[in-house]
């Protein structure tokens, strides 16, 4: 809980507010650090599984072994992502040039040509209605513990085409939210191409890229979409819808499976 005053037309008052966490945790491959992120605390073999299938350190979910704490360390958290054992990777091709903060998702890479990772084009399907489309939001909102806490994290959530909710992460990096939700459902599935992801801010290039390589066809969030952003949804034949609400949402690219 945190100090605080609080200004309102009638006056000022002394009162307390929850603050969302925000701390850094490193993840190595073979022992060596690859990447320093700024996340919400807990999840975090979930975000290290997400965070290496979506950036393109692995392929496949069968090819990561585990995720291990690295005990005895009292800077901070540290997790070895543990390959399986007939995977072999250089961990340096990996390593980013810096730490990467809570809204970041690019950051650190050498070039653009980096984060085009391994993608492939998403199946044709699967079709889905537009009044589902409407209610995801609603749906989304009661499960969003840390922000019904605070107001100040981001949320992603993954829908079948029916509008049911599968699961959903929270962190306060919207590209974090992202990874834990992947590296939560690639536990028991992999790619996820029956799914609809839904996430809490804009669409950028990172985000529909994260969507491409776990293979999901539609992507929608309550805010706008990049240019990049759309051109890679384009390129993959994804579907990629921005200012989704209860009364209206805007088509960027792959209008063909709204029904």
């Amino acid at each position: 809980m945190q100090r605080i005053v609080r200004y309102t037309g009638s006056g000022s008052e002394e009162t307390t507010d929850v603050l969302v966490e925000e701390a850094p945790v490193e993840f190595r491959l073979g022992g060596v650090p690859i990447a320093v992120l700024m996340r919400t605390p807990g999840d975090d073999e979930n975000l290290a599984l997400g965070f290496a299938l979506t950036e393109g350190i692995v392929l496949h979910r069968g090819e990561i072994r585990g995720v291990r704490l690295v005990e005895g360390d009292n800077q901070g958290d540290r997790y070895e992502i543990l390959l399986a054992d007939d995977v072999r990777i250089d961990p340096e091709q990996f390593r980013r040039n810096l730490y990467t903060s809570s809204s970041c998702g690019v950051c650190g890479k050498a070039s653009i040509d980096a984060v085009r990772v391994a993608a492939r084009a998403v199946p044709e399907g699967p079709a889905m209605p537009a009044s589902v489309l409407h209610r995801l939001p609603a749906t989304m909102q009661p499960s969003q513990e840390l922000f019904s806490a605070n107001g100040s994290i981001h949320a992603a959530a993954a829908f079948t085409p029916a509008g049911d909710l599968v699961a959903i992460a929270e962190d306060v990096g919207r590209h974090n939210a992202v990874d834990k939700l992947v590296g939560n459902l690639s536990r028991d599935r992999w790619p996820l191409t029956d799914l609809v992801l839904m996430v809490s801010g804009r669409l950028s290039f990172e985000m529909v890229q994260k969507a491409a390589v776990a293979g999901i066809p539609i992507i929608a969030g309550i805010s706008g979409a990049s240019s990049l952003a759309v051109d890679l949804g384009e390129e993959f034949g994804m579907t990629v819808i921005g200012f989704l609400s209860e009364n209206r949402f805007n088509v960027y690219c792959g209008d063909s499976r709204i029904i």
